[in-house]
Formats: structure tokens, sequence, C-alpha cells
């Protein structure tokens, strides 16, 4: 099945510093239907023109001359046509641009989508989801006007110029030159619009976005918004970068409020002077009555298209501005899924070796340092420290979400930088600390990250592996219930077992549990551990826990603190020697028992 980016035109190659060169690139494949489009509109602009002439003959030779005969059908009938003409190419070029327009949007947003999926994970903790969000969805509407109205209604009031002016030269060589006298003012004006304009619609969608992201960051942590009640700090928040939008907005209300009065002073100038010299020169018979007529609506349909030219040239820039901030993204390198020269053909047993491993998001601040150690195919390996001692930094370069930036991670003796990320990722399960569950059915999340159809009892085996099966059955629609966005219909022990099913429907050969057991109480937490340890049979598997019960039977355990081993060994090793895993096991032995003792007292 072809991808994507196979399917439609990569648009990676559309990106040029020339913004209108990049749109026209942009246009690959349909740009043949776009000039055609171009042409109807231009077939169209004829009618109207030649209606206008047509009434000149009209006035002058059917009135004028009294020829009511053959001659007035025959002008009737060309009224007629010219009409039907107009409509018809009117019509036809409108089709076709809206044709261009909605498919070259349609492609771009399904070519962003999957672009979005493919970036790296640092791209993501970069940048916010509202901006994202507002360049995918606002921004792409701003660049479908651009095709579907702004640039083929400049080209259609280009052609209008053209053909007017041309008629015009035809009426008279002299009105025509003073009826286009002020047209190179508006034109100027509207440029200089048009650069002020761009940068005031750039800071507006800037703004927009940030709205966007506090917006949505907001409906997202409703809960704890009402948890906390801080209802009044967020709409105070809110109202803060609502009125900076406010700001921006006027700023640009008042630009275009400036500009349209100014342009349409100008061409309203431009037609009365046309229109007066036109009428002392009708007057003197230094033309006919009916070559006035004429002029009066051809003068018209060079005037008032050149002031919307003035306002598709301001109207532009938003989709030219929008255009930079959808290739901004596009830009961005995608992460190689399938660089990687090593394709085992018998699969990973999961033997994991860390030489003298070296991590940092940022080059002058290392999260992991010259960490080392190994495990076997099939070996629990568990994870301690405090939060922030880069435990989870650690087990997101086994997928490699990251790479390292230094010494190496060998697994089953091949560097893992030589294995595709793909799959990597196919032979990894994961269980994150904060599980995400879709606005799905139960089933449809548990079934997620498998693709081949899957049986209803392998779903309910690995729900009944993660302890969550008799859950399920207690709602109304079993495995077929609705968790809501996020999961929010969901207990967090509930979330947390559901991704745990998720994650062994894959039978990965490699585990990674992050504190996948801290939403659960300690019942479920013993029930889970007893279903996992038979998974975990011949499986290498990461755990990072916060309660010692889930790591004490682990076959390495691994003590964190501030990006390196303190400790390591085994429960009963690490138990003999002082050190920060005898201090949590005291602590947290003290208080079971302080616990036990109230609930017997109870």
């Amino acid at each position: 099945m072809k991808t994507t980016s196979q399917t439609f035109l990569d648009f990676r190659k559309t990106i040029s510093s020339n913004r209108l060169l990049g749109l026209w690139r942009m246009m690959k494949g349909y740009r043949l239907h776009y000039m055609a489009a171009t042409l109807c509109l231009g077939i169209a602009a004829t009618s109207k023109t030649l209606t206008y002439l047509l009434l000149g003959y009209y006035v002058d030779v059917v009135l004028g001359g009294g020829q009511f005969g053959s001659a007035l059908l025959m002008t009737g009938l060309g009224f007629l046509g010219l009409s039907l003409m107009e409509g018809t190419f009117t019509f036809l070029g409108g089709r076709l641009a809206a044709f261009t327009a909605e498919n070259i949007t349609r492609n771009l947003r399904n070519y962003v989508f999957d672009h979005l999926q493919r970036l790296t994970f640092s791209y993501h903790a970069h940048n916010a989801t509202g901006e994202l969000v507002q360049r995918s969805t606002s921004d792409m509407d701003a660049v479908r006007r651009f095709f579907s109205d702004q640039a083929i209604n400049s080209g259609r009031i280009l052609l209008l110029f053209i053909i007017n002016f041309t008629a015009l030269l035809r009426l008279n060589p002299n009105l025509a030159w003073v009826s286009v006298a002020l047209v190179p003012v508006v034109v100027g004006v509207s440029m200089w619009f048009f650069k002020k304009i761009s940068s005031a619609y750039e800071s507006y969608q800037q703004e927009d976005a940030i709205l966007s992201t506090t917006l949505q960051e907001n409906l997202s942590g409703i809960r704890v918004v009402k948890a906390f009640s801080r209802q009044e700090y967020e709409r105070n928040k809110f109202e803060k970068t609502n009125a900076e939008k406010f700001k921006r907005g006027r700023r640009l209300s008042i630009m275009n409020a400036i500009f349209w009065p100014s342009t349409d002073l100008l061409c309203l100038a431009q037609l009365l002077l046309g229109l007066f010299i036109g009428a002392g020169m009708a007057i003197r018979g230094e033309i006919s009555v009916g070559t006035f007529m004429a002029y009066t609506g051809v003068v018209g349909w060079i005037i008032w298209p050149m002031r919307n030219l003035g306002r598709l040239i301001v109207d532009i820039s938003s989709g030219i501005v929008s255009y930079s901030r959808v290739m901004d993204m596009i830009r961005e390198e995608r992460e190689p899924l399938e660089a990687g020269d090593y394709h085992p053909a018998e699969g990973i047993r999961g033997e994991i070796v860390f030489n003298d491993v070296t991590f940092a998001y940022d080059t002058d601040r290392p999260v992991l340092k010259n960490v080392s150690f190994s495990c076997k195919p099939g070996q629990v390996v568990a994870l301690l420290g405090s939060t922030g001692s880069g435990k989870s930094t650690l087990v997101n370069l086994l997928p490699r979400f990251y790479d390292v930036t230094g010494g190496s991670i060998l697994l089953d003796g091949v560097d893992l930088r030589r294995y595709p990320r793909q799959y990597l990722r196919q032979q990894i399960g994961i269980v994150d600390q904060e599980p995400f569950l879709f606005s799905r059915t139960i089933r449809e999340n548990i079934a997620y990250g498998v693709e081949k159809k899957v049986e209803q009892d392998e779903i309910e085996q690995a729900a009944s592996a993660a302890a969550i099966h008799d859950s399920i059955m207690t709602f109304p629609e079993g495995y077929h219930t609705l968790v809501g966005e996020r999961g929010v219909t969901l207990s967090g022990g509930q979330k947390q077992r559901t991704a745990v099913a998720r994650t062994l429907l894959r039978q990965p050969r490699i585990l990674i549990l992050d504190d996948s057991t801290s939403a659960v109480d300690m019942e479920t937490e013993a029930e889970m551990r007893q279903a996992l340890s038979g998974l975990m049979e011949n499986r290498t598997t990461f755990i990072i826990a916060h309660r010692l019960q889930s790591v004490m039977n682990a076959d390495l355990i691994l003590v964190f603190d501030k990006g390196q081993i303190v400790q390591r060994g085994t429960h009963a090793s690490l138990l003999a020697q002082e050190g920060f895993y005898r201090q949590i096991f005291e602590i947290q032995t003290r208080i079971e028992t302080e616990l036990q003792k109230e609930m017997d007292c109870v």
C-alpha cells in the first residue's frame, strides 16, 4: 500500500525562498486545470466587453439609424448569446478553480498530517500542539483561499484590464490613456499596503496560535483546573492572551480601514475624470453617443477590477504568510524510520549492552553520563531513582526515540543505530507512566498496535493478562464501550491496564514498563505483577517503578542519581549495602507496617 508521500506530490520539493514560486510548484498536476480556468474567465471577460461594444452599436446604428427589423433582432440575439457565454464560462472557470484549489489543499492536508507523524520526538517536544493545529487548519485554509479566489481572480483582473483597455483603444486612444492615468497609483498604494499587512497578518496568526494553544491546554487539563479551583486564574490568562490578539487584529483592521477608502477615492476620481472627459467629447461631437455609452461600461470594468486587485493583493499576503508557516513545518526533517542496514532474519533475542552511554538533549547538559551495564535475553532490568535522574531517558534510547550522543548501545551484539527505527519499534512494547487512549472503543484501543485482524479471544486474553478484563465486563457495552477523549471515562488504573493490554497483544521481544503500575492499588498491582511475570518470560524487560515490590524479583536493579548509576545488583545484594536502595526499602516497609497496624485497629 502506498504511503501519502508516495501517492501525492512531495511538498518538500515545492519549498522556495520565493514564496510565489513555491505556490506555483504546489500546483504540479493541476496547472492545466488552472490555466483552463483562467482562460474561461478570460472568455467570460471578453463576452462582457463585447456586450458593451454591442451596446454602442445598438445606440448608434440600430436606434440612431432607425433599423428596427432584422438588425434589432440580431442585436437582441447577440446580447442573449454574449450573456449566455459569459455565464457559462464564468461557471466553468469557477468550477475548474475550485477543483484545483480543493485538490491541492486535500493533498497538502494529507501530506502535512503524514509529515507530522514522521517528525522527530524532539520537534514535537519543542512545538506546542495548538501551534501545529493552527498551521494545519487555519493556515491551510488560507492557502486554499489563495488558489480558489485570490490567484485566479488576480489573473482574471489582469485579463479584464488587457481586454477592456484594448477595447478602449479601439473606441478612442486618447480617452483610453486618460482612463488609466491613476491605475499605477492604485497599484503602488496596494503594493505598499501589501508589505505592511503581510507583517501585521503574520503577527496576528502567531498570536492566534498562542490563543489556540492556551485553549487546547485548558480543555485538556480541565479536571486539574477544577480540582485546584483555578478557573479565575485560567480566565485571566486567557483574557490576557485574547487581549493581545485583539490588539494585533485591531492593527490589521485599521490598516484595512485606511486602505479601502484611499483606493476607493482614487478609483472614483479616475472614473469621474474619464466620464467627465468622455461626456465633453460626446457633447462636442468628437465621439458618438453610442461610443460614450460603450465607454461608460468598459471603463467601469477597468477601474473597479483594479480596485479589487488592490484588495486581492492585500488578501494574497495572508495566503503567502500562511504558505510560509505551513512550509516551515514541512521543511523540518523527518525521522528516518527505514534508515539502517541490519535486518535480522530470525528476529532479535534481546541481549542489550550499554557501553559508556552519554546522552544530552542540550549539548552542555548531559542527562545520562557514562552509563554501562548489560543484560541477557529474557532478563528483567529495574531502574530506580529520583525524578529527573535519567530513567525514562534511558528507555527512550532503546526504540531510538533519541540516539546516544556518546558511547554505544548493542542489541544482540549489533550497534542499535544499525537497526531501522521502524523495525526496532515493532519489536519493543512500551507502557508509559501516563498512557494515552484514543476516543474509541476499549477494543479498538487494545488492538491499536497490531496491524493484522485481531480476534476477540486474543483481545480478552491480553486484557486478562493486564487484569482489566473483569472491569471491562462490568461496563454495559463491554469491549465496545467508548472511553472518551484521552480515556477520560476510565480511572487512572483502568487506563494503565488497558495500555498494558495493548502492549502485550503485540507480543514484543522487549518490554518497557515505565511506572505502569503507579495508578493502581496494591491489590491490583499484585494481580498485574502475577500476570506480567508469565508474559515477561523469555522477554527482555525494563521496569521503571517507585514501589520496590515491583522490582524485587528483577535480575538486575540499577539505581540512578543525576544521570549516573550509583548502585547496581539484585534486591538481596542492594539491601546488604548502604545506599539509596536500602533507604527506600526501609521507608516503604515502615509505611506499610504502619498502614497495616491502622487497618488492624479498625
